[in-house]
């Protein structure tokens, strides 16, 4: 049956935004809770992403049907996402002599910066407007908006820490090859993150202009030539940024 106040519905809508997520404390009690992750099917998911991430999304949707939420209610992706990125940067702290409590400030900077910044976007702007007022207002679970920024991160992590690292003595190079590659991994890396913002996004009935989130990919693809032909070597900037060593 509906409503029969819409002002009521509403009234419940912003009272429930503004209780803390129910789910957030089970959540965090997970994460020292090893044996109740699903590891097996977070590898899943993660070679996937790489792979054919619309598979993943896929199952976004059964999830919701089944428990009622967007977001995973298991940390192991978090959990494992970060065990690898703080290996990756001990790796090269261990290469390039750098602090790695520093570093590891700027990867949860960066993490936390996207995920607010994200969950704004979406829920100030690409939320489609309800057709009547009898219809719940329905807004983007931050845990989900995190959730997005976790699977998108994942690939590029692969490809701007792991593939990077290994080939980083070639890509720091001096010469028109080591910028040419560089700047390719870069990218494919940063088209790719948005690709998957899209897709995250996108599986959402209730959001519209997903687009949006392409529209960097258009910028980075018209950068990028100009970036290769000033002899601009990212690889070589964000390591003397962010590494002691200078190369």
């Amino acid at each position: 049956m509906l409503p029969t106040s819409s002002s009521k519905g509403r009234a419940s809508s912003s009272s429930s935004s503004s209780r803390p997520n129910p789910m957030l404390l089970p959540y965090l009690r997970r994460i020292i809770k090893w044996r109740q992750m699903d590891i097996e099917y977070t590898f899943w998911q993660m070679l996937h992403l790489c792979t054919s991430p619309k598979v993943v999304y896929q199952h976004t949707k059964y999830h919701k049907q089944t428990k009622n939420q967007w977001a995973r209610d298991d940390p192991a992706f978090v959990v494992i996402c970060s065990l690898l990125v703080a290996i990756a940067t001990l790796a090269y702290c261990a290469a390039y002599d750098h602090s790695s409590a520093h570093a590891i400030f700027v990867v949860f900077s960066v993490l936390l910066f996207h995920f607010f910044l994200t969950g704004f976007l979406t829920n100030a702007y690409l939320r489609e407007e309800a057709p009547n007022s009898y219809v719940v207002e329905q807004r983007v679970e931050w845990m989900y908006a995190f959730d997005v920024h976790c699977n998108s991160f994942f690939p590029m992590f692969v490809l701007l820490y792991v593939i990077h690292y290994f080939l980083s003595p070639l890509l720091v190079a001096h010469g028109f090859i080591p910028v040419l590659l560089s700047n390719l991994l870069f990218m494919v890396g940063a088209s790719y993150y948005h690709y998957l913002n899209f897709l995250g996004y996108d599986v959402l009935p209730f959001l519209e202009r997903t687009t949006f989130f392409l529209y960097p990919i258009g910028v980075v693809i018209v950068l990028s030539p100009i970036l290769i032909l000033s002899g601009f070597n990212p690889s070589r900037y964000f390591m003397n940024v962010y590494f002691s060593r200078q190369i």
